[in-house]
């Protein structure tokens, strides 16, 4: 009887045994991929960075590029004002 419970017993230790390695490779892949998505997390991060300030740098250029032309509208509209109070 008592060889037969130690028996159970040391089954019982090598079936616990297989699970705690099971976990452990489990939690090594799931360490992985945590892994994983952290860098491609922060390599689009980054990358939505970058385009963030390509894009803050084209608006600007447009910003201006509109600046420039609304001064040469009403230079040429205050042209066309003082022409036509010429002539007259």
């Amino acid at each position: 009887m008592n060889h037969k419970k130690t028996e159970l017993l040391e089954a019982r230790i090598r079936e616990l045994e297989e699970k705690i390695e099971h976990l452990r490779f489990s939690r090594r892949v799931l360490m992985n991929l945590i892994d994983r998505i952290e860098k491609d997390k922060w390599d689009l991060l980054t990358r939505m960075e970058k385009e963030n300030r390509k894009l803050q740098v084209a608006n600007c250029r447009f910003a201006q590029s509109l600046l420039r032309k609304n001064r040469q509208i009403i230079e040429m509209e205050t042209k066309l004002q003082k022409d036509g109070i010429n002539e007259m």
